[in-house]
């Protein structure tokens, strides 16, 4: 009869593990153990059933030919328990409604184009899509998931990174028309800047004086709570903003913007995340495919 208490399964991870990192302290590395809990959990192992798996050596690790065999069948294995698992936590047909909370930005740039092809992906699965660019509570939201940018402040929230975008100065051309094309900060001062209208935007621009980087305050006669706007507003030609490149391309490349300021020392860029409540590391299934899709298909990058 077998024993209850040897975890066969935990074995084989670890023991294939080993193997396909090759070596022992890295394979603890990898599964946060003890290079020497790593080592004599396979000895155990090789104890058990009656035989060598590997051979040691000071440069490598060598498999025996049975150590080859039980690493075949143990890959086998664990293939078929992950699959099972993930039948059961029904990952093949994940169901339900997903709610998103995003900047209007991304999800008009970003999200917008992609999301037929998810939901195409994934039939059983319905989402809703709530646009702000403000930093919201996801529990009072009752949000799944929301798309952030700048660096990661509340260490509760789990994050899949999504990238980064340079961030742009720009205005249209008939704007830098009537008012000139600002080369400097004290160029700025004569400018209307367009600005975000909450608590934690970025209050200052970077832009050269000479051999130095001055901070201008973004101060204008126009904000807004979010960047579709302002960036509708200075196609519009009521001042300068500065954005995510990747909000703008299309109006570069059409010509309906143009960047202004563009100095090597002052160039910034912003991360963006996909961030969600940890659960203890469970995550319904169909959350999990949509922060898999936005990490392989959503990148801002």
């Amino acid at each position: 009869m077998a024993r209850q208490d040897i975890n066969r399964s935990g074995e084989m991870e670890v023991f294939v593990q080993v193997v396909e990192l090759g070596g022992f302290s890295v394979a603890a590395r990898f599964l946060r153990m003890t290079p020497s809990a790593v080592s004599k959990l396979v000895a155990r192992l090789e104890t058990r059933l009656g035989t060598r798996l590997v051979n040691r050596t000071t440069r490598k690790l060598l498999l025996t030919p049975e150590g080859r065999t039980f690493y075949e069948r143990s890959v086998r294995i664990l293939a078929d328990m992950e699959e099972a698992e993930r039948s059961a936590a029904n990952l093949d047909d994940p169901r339900g409604l997903i709610r998103i909370n995003t900047s209007a930005a991304y999800g008009t740039h970003v999200l917008a184009p992609l999301l037929a092809d998810f939901l195409d992906t994934y039939p059983g699965i319905s989402v809703e899509v709530v646009q702000t660019d403000l930093v919201v509570d996801l529990l009072a939201e009752r949000a799944d998931i929301a798309i952030r940018a700048g660096a990661m402040r509340d260490s509760s929230l789990v994050a899949r990174k999504l990238g980064e975008t340079p961030l742009v100065i720009v205005g249209s051309p008939t704007y830098l028309a009537r008012h000139g094309v600002p080369k400097t900060a004290s160029d700025l001062e004569r400018h209307s800047r367009l600005g975000f209208g909450y608590v934690l935007a970025l209050r200052e621009w970077s832009a050269p004086e000479g051999e130095a980087i001055v901070q201008v305050p973004v101060i204008g006669r126009v904000s807004a709570s979010d960047g579709e706007a302002l960036r509708h507003f200075a196609i519009g030609g009521a001042g300068l903003v500065q954005l995510a490149q990747f909000t703008v391309a299309e109006d570069l490349k059409v010509g309906r913007l143009v960047t202004v300021l563009d100095d090597p020392r002052t160039r910034l860029s912003e991360p963006f995340h996909a961030v969600y409540v940890g659960q203890g590391g469970h995550l319904p299934a169909r959350i999990r495919v949509m922060l898999d899709f936005l990490a392989k298909h959503g990148r801002v990058s």
